[in-house]
Formats: structure tokens, sequence, C-alpha cells
């Protein structure tokens, strides 16, 4: 009986110190976190910088996706007409912006000096919440297009409030048409195509 209990005694040391030598699931997953968190620092540190590209890498010019910055916009035609003739009216009558307004002028006086070219339905102004004053234009409904025309072509002949010329324009219009892009449309860029040379011949 004493044999037999040393020898399970050896035994279970010797798992114990098996066990002992052996990563517990703990420490794995530990690992496991730890190599997570590297990769995703690593793919963070990927995705800083102005010319980062969703599908990965910088890419040879990374401005060149972002139409505000390269500068590729669409021609206008100016000769389309004035801003009067594609004047557009919004849903509660058409609004005239007008700007160059002294900073210190009052909502009522805005009013008064443009309610005599018609009845103003709204006259809205912005103020600078930094000083208290006017950011210098206001947004004014007028019920008809004539109204608003009128106080639009007398701010042009020299209206003035507090010794400040005003200018005032629609600030709805409806777009001008889109200048010519060429006889091959949006995808041609003009000029003769290049030819390609054949391949030699496979001996």
């Amino acid at each position: 009986m004493g044999r037999e209990g040393d020898v399970d005694f050896a035994n279970g040391s010797e798992r114990n110190r098996r066990d002992d030598r052996e990563e517990s699931p703990a420490e794995r997953d530990g690992m496991d976190v730890e190599m997570d968190g590297d990769e995703e620092a690593s793919s963070s540190v990927r995705r800083k910088g102005r010319g980062f590209d969703p599908r990965g890498g910088a890419g040879p010019d990374p401005m060149s996706s972002d139409g505000v910055r390269s500068g590729k916009f669409d021609l206008l035609d100016s000769s389309s007409g004035t801003s009067g003739d594609r004047a557009a009216r919004s849903i509660e009558g058409w609004i005239v912006l007008v700007t160059n307004i002294h900073e210190e002028a009052s909502e009522e006086e805005v009013t008064d000096k443009l309610s005599d070219y018609g009845a103003v339905k709204n006259c809205h102004l912005n103020l600078d919440r930094r000083t208290g004053y006017l950011k210098g234009y206001a947004l004014v409904e007028y019920t008809t297009y004539e109204e608003a025309t009128a106080v639009i072509e007398a701010c042009k002949e020299g209206l003035t409030l507090m010794d400040k010329p005003l200018k005032a324009d629609f600030a709805f219009v409806r777009p001008p048409a889109l200048a010519g892009r060429g006889a091959g449309g949006r995808g041609d860029r003009g000029g003769p195509r290049r030819e390609r040379s054949r391949s030699p011949a496979r001996r």
C-alpha cells in the first residue's frame, strides 16, 4: 500500500509540473488581445493624413478625387441672362438678399427703408454673437416679383441706409444652362486619339 501511494504521489507531482509548463487560456487570450491592439494601432496610423484612400494607400494624388480642391468644376454659360431673368420663387414668396448693411442698423430701420418699394412680409437679420452687431446682410421677403425687382433696381441706383449704399439681388435663382463640353461629351477629353503599337509576333 505504501508503495502504491508513493507512485500515485509521484504521478500527481509530474502532472502538476506538466500543467505549470502549459500556458493557461487566459494567458493565450491576453496575448491575442495585445496582438489585436497592435493591429488596430497600425491600422489607425494608416488612416491618418489627408491622403487617406479607403481602398488602401495614399495614392499618387490624394487631392485628385476632391472636386473642390482640384478645381474641376462645370463651366456655366454667363450669356444666359441676368439673375432677374432666372429668379426663382420660394414657398413663402420672393426672397431678396440685401448686403452691405451698416452693422449698427436695426431691423426696424431696414424694414422701413425697404418698405418704400413693397410690403415686406418678413425681414431676417443675422447678428454676430461675438460683437452683437449685424453681419451686414438681410433676407427680405416680398409677395410679388415686381416688388422684389423694384427694391433691387433701387439699390442699383444708389439706395443708402445710414450713409452706406445697399446692394441687393434675388436669393434664389435657377441655374443657367451648362456650357458645351466638346463633341465627345463628358468622357471625351478632346484631341486626337493615340494609336497603340502592335506587339511583336511570337516566335
